[in-house]
């Protein structure tokens, strides 16, 4: 399969602030903090492509903006355009071959994660201060780790998802990335309306996930340095098989029946034309019209026993997890090796999209002159309280 880098992550420039507000720019939250924003989100008078040149042709220009995106222009962010994305948001690669693969900043050779790949790229290439995106499978934490920035998929539903084109509704949440904490608690201050921060009592480190990753070394160092630095309250280990648990089959399941009642409809309807999707888009979408209604039913009831299991084992705790398996993959890996990292890398991302739960990426070392971390993963609702022991953390 054949892709093209672009240096610029945008796909429609920005000609005008689009900020509403009739306050003083300088007194509000978000002030002089630049703006991209994923095309998926909906923007008045903008087209939305959802990276697919067929899904902008077939679609009318939207007449109403996403809740989010006016919530952060009206409290001073700057719109700079919207930004590429992966088809539909289906891959976590950031590669499209329509629009471009967006050029990773940090490590050129490698992929910038998606699909909120052009949202990642242009924060990490300080082209923007704030990249909204939105995370189903993994879409905001694996770019976040891929290209050294912080990122928060929220608490699932904390966040009105309103205009803008859906992937798998009970998984999709509004998203974003930067560079630093300061920027990523400003836009939460705006967008999260959760009970106000409490105190966690307990750190668990899930030392097999940590055990299993590319970057094990460098993730245990910073643990004890963490350790040492007295940033811990109390902790604990815990052990997630998601193996055992079935994790990535259980959301994969999910997840692409959800997809199929969303699009399937158009999709059946362009039967015949070629060059619509990317090859690995394409057989995903014939994978998901095959997934029965006893194969949702089996996984349902999965997703309620890992989701029972693990709320009970973090409750008043902080999770420690690796956000991905690794570093970004390279460029030019062979489809077999990236559908088979898909598959490791949708093992973690899982946990915290089954259970809905909060995930704040932090990009806290580096292998081989290529960025990567670990998460924090807390309990619903408490998505400030994760920002504010964070910023213990990174002091």
């Amino acid at each position: 399969m054949k892709h093209f880098i672009v240096q610029n992550p945008f796909i429609n420039l920005s000609e005008t602030t689009w900020n509403d507000s009739s306050s003083d720019d300088s007194l509000l939250p978000l002030s002089d903090l630049r703006l991209a924003v994923k095309d998926l989100f909906h923007m008045a008078e903008l087209p939305t492509s959802a990276g697919n040149p067929t899904w902008l042709a077939t679609h009318p220009i939207p007449t109403k903006t996403s809740s989010s995106v006016a919530a952060l222009l009206n409290n001073g962010a700057i719109f700079c355009g919207k930004t590429i994305t992966d088809e539909l948001a289906y891959s976590l690669n950031g590669q499209n071959i329509h629009y471009g693969t967006p050029s990773n900043p940090m490590t050129p050779n490698r992929l910038p994660g998606g699909s909120s790949s052009g949202s990642a790229v242009a924060v990490a290439a300080d082209l923007a201060d704030i990249g909204l995106g939105t995370d189903t499978g993994g879409s905001i934490r694996v770019p976040a780790s891929y290209n050294g920035l912080f990122g928060l998929r929220p608490t699932h539903g904390v966040i009105p998802s309103d205009n803008m084109v859906a992937l798998a509704p009970s998984f999709d949440t509004v998203g974003w990335l930067t560079r630093d904490l300061d920027a990523l608690a400003k836009t939460a201050s705006v967008l999260l309306k959760n009970k106000p921060p409490k105190e966690f009592n307990n750190i668990l480190i899930a030392k097999n996930l940590i055990d299993q990753v590319e970057h094990v070394k460098e993730l245990n160092i910073q643990l004890q340095t963490w350790r040492e630095q007295g940033r811990f309250p109390k902790e604990s280990s815990v052990v997630i098989d998601t193996k055992v648990w079935k994790t990535s089959e259980t959301f994969r399941t999910l997840q692409g029946a959800e997809i199929w009642h969303e699009h399937g409809k158009w999709i059946k309807s362009l039967e015949g034309l070629d060059g619509v999707f990317a090859p690995d888009i394409q057989s995903r979408f014939e994978w998901c019209k095959t997934i029965s209604e006893a194969d949702v039913a089996a996984a349902k009831q999965q997703r309620q026993r890992f989701t029972d299991w693990l709320e009970h084992e973090i409750e008043g705790a902080v999770l420690i997890i690796p956000t991905t398996p690794g570093l970004a993959p390279l460029f030019d890996a062979a489809d077999d090796e990236l559908a088979a990292y898909r598959n490791q890398l949708m093992d973690i991302t899982a946990i915290a999209g089954l259970a809905g739960l909060p995930q704040l990426h932090l990009p806290v070392c580096t292998l081989h002159g290529a960025p990567c971390g670990l998460s924090l993963v807390s309990s619903k609702g408490t998505d400030l309280a994760l920002i504010e022991f964070a910023k213990t953390l990174m002091e």
